[in-house]
């Protein structure tokens, strides 16, 4: 550990480099100087950038906005770990206390057929957002909102609604998936509202869309694993593909009936 408080320490960049996506990549050696072990991984390469750009040379394009671990933007591999080498955070959210004076860090982008590479660690990533349209809206009665208790849902049932709703849409399980697998994102989406009463008008034309769109998109088969709920910054769990995998047998007999 790199320790706490008032320090800094020195680390060695291999930094991957691509202009566009038809331009070929490689990884760039940079010196990250004097970075306090309380700034954020994201703030280390604010820094960096800040450097290359008084020397006259290109910063590195990543993606961010929220800074808080909630927008799922910060997506990149470090050291061979989406998002890095803490459980259950974001890149924004790893400060430079988790790395040691003189590490030599690796820094990737999300590598899948899925997501197209834009540029150095920024790739496109839309395809999640593509499996999100497709599962629709849900129906409800217009008119005023109903009151809060009037649909009994089981404990149990919204705890577990409620933790798969959490997933931020970052990529990350199919980073980690040897098959680039999107299997974790498509389940939490639909066990999210399968697990509710508000979802199941739609419940089986969604789980079938969802799937489809998400074959469709590029991504993988799932590899059963487990490596997406454990580099998820969320930790959503691997029951939801357990979930949606039932969900989706009901839902195709019933579309073969």
């Amino acid at each position: 550990m790199g320790g706490t408080g008032n320090k800094t320490i020195n680390l060695k960049l291999r930094v991957w480099r691509q202009r566009n996506a038809n331009e070929k990549g490689h990884f760039d050696d940079l010196d990250a100087q004097n970075i306090s072990t309380d700034a954020s991984f994201l703030e280390m390469l604010d820094i960096v950038n800040e450097r290359l750009i008084r020397e006259g040379k290109d910063p590195i394009a990543f993606d961010h906005d929220c800074r808080e671990g909630i927008c799922g933007s910060c997506s990149m591999t470090i050291n061979g770990n989406p998002h890095g080498p803490e459980l259950g955070t974001a890149t924004c959210q790893l400060h430079m206390r988790r790395f040691n004076d003189g590490d030599t860090v690796v820094v990737e982008p999300f590598r899948a057929r899925a997501f197209p590479m834009i540029k150095d660690l920024s790739v496109d990533r839309t395809a999640l957002d593509r499996i999100i349209a497709a599962g629709g809206y849900i129906s409800v009665n217009t008119g005023n909102a109903p009151d809060g208790n009037a649909t009994p849902i089981p404990k149990v049932n919204a705890d577990e609604a409620f933790h798969a709703a959490a997933c931020i849409g970052c990529g990350a399980c199919v980073a980690a998936c040897v098959n680039s697998s999107a299997m974790l994102f498509t389940a939490a989406k639909v066990g999210h509202l399968a697990r509710v009463p508000q979802g199941n008008v739609e419940r089986n034309e969604r789980v079938l869309n969802m799937m489809k769109t998400m074959e469709e998109a590029g991504f993988g088969h799932c590899s059963n694993t487990g490596a997406c709920s454990l580099a998820c910054p969320k930790e959503i769990s691997f029951e939801n593909i357990v979930l949606m995998n039932r969900e989706f047998a009901k839902a195709s007999i019933k579309r073969r009936d």
